[in-house]
């Protein structure tokens, strides 16, 4: 399986940067994995949006979704110039009811819903099984399977997430890091620090973890040395255009 980094920031993109978005290629299979604001036209680097098997959003905040309305102009001009042209299949929570139903309202897509336990086969052993977590909207980490390796996206998750029916020892784990120790709020919010994501990606034995999900004006180094403070393996950042190739060294 290969992940690569589309966007990472939030809540807003950098200059020349993406709120989340990832391309997960594995058994001959595209699938964009959230879809924030600037991620197409990283997509465009790599692949035309019509090539895409699926789109999976973990959940409907703008921040991981807001280019989906740019993508229905991609697949437009895609019906047009294609006889064999297929709908788009994109997997989704039916919450918030107004994003859910706008989206499922538009041409050329074949919405599914997501729900906790939920597996969706994709056929030759890839499988992705979703866990609601700790969010202010339905949301939903995944666990994705090829039948040899595991990666765990962790989407939006708080620390009351329940990562134990996850598993443990995955290939990769991607966690957010919204907050540096300097401005974690008092209360929780839904969101991780990065020391929580090193805790978890400790707790659940991960082979490598993958920082995501922070401010673009964050300082990158920190949050590594951050998350390394209580996560003890092979410890990432995200960056545009990284790509990580589950069973191959990196970093």
């Amino acid at each position: 399986m290969k992940w690569t980094v589309l966007g990472f920031q939030s809540p807003f993109p950098g200059a020349d940067g993406a709120t989340p978005g990832y391309l997960l290629e594995a058994k001959e299979k595209k699938i964009l994995i959230d879809c924030g604001s600037g991620v197409l036209a990283q997509l465009a680097k790599r692949m035309p949006a019509d090539a895409l098997d699926a789109v999976i959003l973990s959940h409907l905040h703008a921040d991981h979704f807001s280019d989906i309305w740019v993508l229905q102009h991609a697949l437009l001009i895609a019906q047009r110039n294609q006889k064999d042209f297929r709908s788009l299949p994109i997997w989704m929570p039916n919450q918030p009811r107004q994003w859910f139903q706008a989206i499922q309202a538009k041409p050329l897509v074949k919405v599914q819903v997501l729900r906790e336990g939920r597996t969706i086969d994709l056929g030759e052993d890839l499988t992705i099984t979703c866990y609601r977590t700790d969010h202010s909207i339905p949301c939903f980490a995944m666990k994705i399977s090829d039948g040899k390796s595991t990666i765990l996206y962790g989407a939006d998750s708080g620390p009351d997430t329940r990562w134990e029916q996850m598993g443990v020892e995955h290939d990769l784990v991607i966690l957010e890091a919204t907050f540096l120790n300097e401005n974690l709020p008092s209360h929780p919010t839904g969101h991780l620090s990065a020391r929580q994501a090193g805790e978890i990606a400790e707790a659940m034995k991960a082979k490598s973890l993958l920082l995501t999900h922070f401010f673009p004006t964050y300082d990158y180094r920190q949050v590594v040395r951050e998350a390394q403070e209580r996560y003890s393996g092979n410890c990432m950042v995200a960056r545009k255009g990284l790509t990580i190739e589950i069973g191959k060294r990196n970093g």
